[in-house]
């Protein structure tokens, strides 16, 4: 399991396989942000790669009006202003009301990297030894790895 790796790699490498595993939450942190501020939805990309998103699509219907979902991961959403006009259809990005209600781009960037961890364990796995290696060579790490 990737757990014991993570861990055997900690007593083998110590503080540079730390820093390998923040630098790579920071950066997964800083691209989800990116993400969400520019109204990805991410909710839809989870889905795609098999992961569950924030929220059920049951809690949706009790909240919401009835809506349908777009293939590019857009909620479609059926408002009536008056009688003598025809409903209009308003696209929304489910992410984006996230982002709004829940406290922000960057308190759901977080969450979204803690449910990437699985992802985040093998990366740092992968990227270690030869961090490690290539730090030993430029004698910047004491220690020969």
């Amino acid at each position: 399991m990737a757990g014991g790796r993570f861990r055997e790699l900690l007593k083998k490498y110590g503080k540079v396989a730390l820093g390998v595993h923040f630098s790579v939450s920071a950066a997964s942190i800083t691209g989800l942000y990116i993400a969400i501020k520019n109204n990805v939805d991410v909710e839809s990309l989870f889905h795609k790669v098999g992961m569950s998103g924030v929220s059920t699509k049951d809690e949706d219907q009790k909240l919401q009006p009835p809506s349908t979902e777009t293939l590019d991961g857009f909620v479609t959403e059926e408002r009536h202003s008056s009688e003598n006009q025809p409903p209009t259809v308003q696209k929304k990005n489910r992410t984006a009301e996230l982002a709004a209600t829940s406290g922000g781009a960057l308190a759901l960037a977080v969450l979204c990297n803690k449910a990437l961890f699985p992802i985040r364990v093998p990366i740092t796995i992968a990227l270690t030894p030869p961090i490690a290696r290539f730090l030993a060579r430029r004698r910047i790490l004491k220690n020969n790895v």
